[in-house]
Order: C-alpha cells, then sequence, then structure tokens
C-alpha cells in the first residue's frame, strides 16, 4: 500500500501514476469505462465526442451524478502526497486512462475560489506531467463532487493538439482573449518559470489566475487567501496557457458539460444525444452553457 503520509519526490509522479494505475486495475478500484468516439467539425474545429457504450451507462451516470464526498477514499486510488493540504488520486470512473485527481486533504466547497496553495499543488502536477489541467467550479460548470479537487489527464492520454488549442495562436494577450473563441472567456498565457521544479511559484500563478477571473467578469476577494465562493465557472490550463469560462447552464440539450468542453471534448450518453451534437454543433453548445446568445 502506497504511503500516505510520505512527500512526493521530484520527479516520480508519472511513473507512480502508471504503477497505482495498474495496481488500481488488478484489484478492480478503478474502472475504465468503454466509449467509441466520433469526430464533429464546426467552424473548422474536429471536436473529439466520446460515445458511451450501453454497458457503460448506468456506471458512468452512477460517477457523474453522485453527490457524496469521496473521502475517506478508497486507498487503492491513492497515488502521492502532493503537498501538506493536498494529495493525488486516481479518478475512480474513468474514461481517459490515467485521469489524475489532486483533492484537498480537509474539506473545502468545490464552489470555493482556488487558494495559492491550490495553485501550488496544481503547479506541482504540471510540473511532474505534461497535462491538461482543469477545474470545474460548481454544478453549473459540470462539478459532480462537492469537495474541492482539480483535474489532471496527461496529454499524451488525449488528442494531440487539444482540438480548440489551434485557435490560441491568435490569442490577444494584451486584451486577454481568444477572438475566434465565440463565448465570453479570459486567457492568458503561462510563465515558463512556472513549473519550474527550482522556482516557488504559487504566489505568481494564484496572483495570475485571479487576474484572469477578473477579466472574465467573475467576482475575486480582496483576501488572496479567502476561500470565498464565486459563480460558476471553468478553468482550463497547460503548461502553455490558462482560460477561464463563465458558466450560466450545466447543459446543452441534456447534454452535460464541464471543463473538458472547451478544449474540443465531449461525453454523450448514447447515439441519441449524439445526434443532437451533430444537429446544433459543439460550438453551438458551448456558448448556450456560457449564456452567449445563439
Amino acid at each position: 500500500m502506497a504511503d500516505q503520509d510520505s512527500q512526493l519526490t521530484p520527479g516520480t509522479l508519472q511513473a507512480t501514476l502508471l504503477e497505482r494505475t495498474a495496481n488500481a486495475r488488478r484489484c478492480g478500484a478503478l474502472e475504465v469505462l468503454p466509449t467509441t468516439t466520433e469526430v464533429i467539425e464546426q467552424d473548422g474545429i474536429p471536436f473529439q465526442v466520446r460515445v458511451q457504450e450501453s454497458s457503460a451507462k448506468s456506471e458512468i451516470d452512477k460517477a457523474v451524478r453522485s453527490d457524496v464526498d469521496p473521502f475517506p477514499h478508497d486507498p487503492d486510488l491513492f497515488v502521492a502526497s502532493i503537498s501538506a493540504t493536498h494529495i493525488a488520486l486516481i479518478n475512480k470512473c474513468s474514461v481517459v486512462e490515467h485521469h489524475l485527481l489532486i483533492a484537498t486533504r480537509s474539506f473545502e466547497d468545490q464552489r470555493c475560489q482556488l487558494t495559492q496553495k491550490d495553485c501550488e499543488a496544481l503547479l506541482i502536477g504540471l510540473t511532474e506531467i505534461d497535462a491538461l489541467g482543469f477545474y470545474n467550479a460548481g454544478h453549473e460548470a459540470g462539478a459532480s463532487q462537492t469537495h474541492k479537487h482539480l483535474h489532471l489527464i496527461p496529454l499524451d492520454a488525449t488528442v494531440a493538439p487539444l482540438p480548440i488549442e489551434p485557435l490560441l495562436r491568435f490569442a490577444q494577450t494584451d486584451r486577454m482573449i481568444v477572438p475566434r473563441l465565440p463565448f465570453h472567456h479570459a486567457y492568458a498565457a503561462m510563465d515558463h518559470d512556472w513549473t519550474n521544479p527550482e522556482k516557488d511559484s504559487g504566489a505568481s500563478l494564484h496572483a495570475c489566475y485571479r487576474k484572469v477571473l477578473h477579466a472574465a467578469g467573475l467576482s475575486v476577494d480582496a483576501t488572496s487567501g479567502s476561500h470565498g465562493l464565486t459563480a460558476p465557472y471553468n478553468l482550463l490550463m497547460t503548461r502553455k496557457w490558462m482560460l477561464v469560462v463563465p458558466r450560466a447552464h450545466e447543459c446543452f440539450q441534456s447534454i452535460s458539460v464541464d471543463a473538458l468542453g472547451f478544449v474540443g471534448m465531449f461525453l454523450v450518453k448514447d447515439t441519441q444525444q449524439l445526434a443532437t451534437l451533430r444537429r446544433f454543433g459543439p460550438m453551438t453548445a458551448l456558448q448556450h452553457v456560457t449564456g452567449h446568445a445563439l
């Protein structure tokens, strides 16, 4: 059993994740849910849509809709102690393999603004693994659990590049927008030094995060250490960029949309939802859930 108190040894998270994932599969603690993948193109973007296989539908529904705090967690899903305040866990019901959760040790509300400690833990994860990090702040943003947790999905487990990523080349960093994204958002480039393990960059990343929240029109508490709540939004981040998208609705035509939708990745329950997404288009769905006028 993994030592849940010892600190993570730098440079070992990815190997430990692979080892712990294999163990969780063997003992039945992890279920990678079967899907098939379709591509729907809209506005020149090849959106990746995963369609649940019928055998997985009840398991995915259960995972997505559970409001039960995942703590105390299953020891077989524990990966590493990220910091004094955060741990890394394997996502129990994963659609993409090696999906990692970075969760607070003590309960904090998923609607809370990220703290500097959250940013420090996220940076440790991104330094160790070249990944897409994301945060679903609140039910309307696609959060399925109330205990604060961030997500990390290794980029080699998704698609390369992420479907929307080519549009980010046109970002206007001074205005903190990407003109080709037709929904309300705020954008910032990541500082390469933030994922330098020799740098102490949590405060700098946290300040940037707060600036991006403000640019997106979301409330930002005056006190940087605050656990204050804010309106629902999605945060997405890689080693290169950060994107915040305010949310108005969880669903489009009964299709639940979380942060992954904003990089061009959807999960639908069945072929009927797939047909709906084909009919209206994934970008139209993103505009709807952000409250953008169609």
